[in-house]
């Protein structure tokens, strides 16, 4: 007789937002493979993932689960370590669901949801031959990106809005660096950097000493406990590769 198939996908995407606040992506409502996810989780970066606020998004899922079992699953996930504080926008169905189960709905993720899958905005017609076309509107200037010159202690954050964000000192551990654009972090990184925070996948992150614990772009992260330590203490940069995140040391 052969054995069971062992599946390796994992049920939930655990990804971080623009304000460092996890968002679980719903892959599979199996709860108890969701609890043990989240358990190993948090037993692999306890500093980082207990009793952290996570945010169940449903938008992976064919259908919204009922009150039952999402009631079921934000015990699981308490039970497991973290704290389901908010539901991610989505459909109405999932508006009504929030409001039974005494979540809020988080708006931040409305724009996403609506450009992800919303259809297509209507395309302006074409402008009568009768009359000459208008100008084109002058390219916005780009914000100069944001400089922090004092260092990030535990509980503190620094956001740079559609931008880079250059810190020129200490991130400490319990810290938060997040941008929309590039970070360039001039002093040790102890804490947590976030970069590409509004989905811009070309970002990075660059660090001249490099005790994280955390770094992600554009949601996809990695732990202390996950990166080689021959790059901890180094100076390295962060990218994106076909959705793996990728660290290597600066020459």
């Amino acid at each position: 007789m052969g054995g069971a198939t062992v599946s390796y996908e994992q049920c939930g995407e655990l990804k971080f937002g623009q304000v460092g606040i996890a968002n679980l992506r719903i892959r599979t409502l199996d709860i108890a493979a969701l609890k043990n996810e989240m358990q190993e989780r948090v037993e692999r970066a306890p500093k980082l993932f207990r009793h952290a606020a996570v945010i169940l998004d449903f938008s992976a899922l064919p259908a919204c689960p009922d009150v039952e079992t999402t009631d079921a699953l934000i015990d699981a996930l308490r039970n497991a370590g973290v704290m389901p504080v908010a539901i991610a926008y989505g459909t109405p169905a999932v508006e009504k669901l929030a409001e039974q189960v005494g979540l809020p709905i988080l708006a931040k993720f409305r724009a996403s949801f609506e450009r992800d899958d919303g259809p297509e905005p209507a395309r302006p017609a074409p402008p009568s031959e009768s009359k000459p076309a208008p100008a084109a509107a002058a390219a916005p200037s780009q914000e100069p990106g944001l400089l922090q010159t004092q260092p990030l202690r535990s509980g503190q954050q620094v956001y740079a809005a559609g931008r880079d964000l250059t810190v020129c000192a200490m991130v400490g551990a319990g810290a938060e660096a997040i941008a929309d654009g590039s970070i360039h972090i001039y002093g040790p990184l102890r804490g947590r950097a976030l970069a590409g925070a509004s989905g811009n996948t070309q970002a990075r992150i660059f660090c001249r000493e490099f005790n994280a614990e955390l770094v992600a772009i554009t949601g996809t992260y990695k732990v202390l406990d996950e990166i080689p330590k021959k790059l901890l203490g180094k100076a390295v940069q962060i990218w994106l590769d076909k959705d793996q995140l990728r660290i290597e040391e600066l020459a």
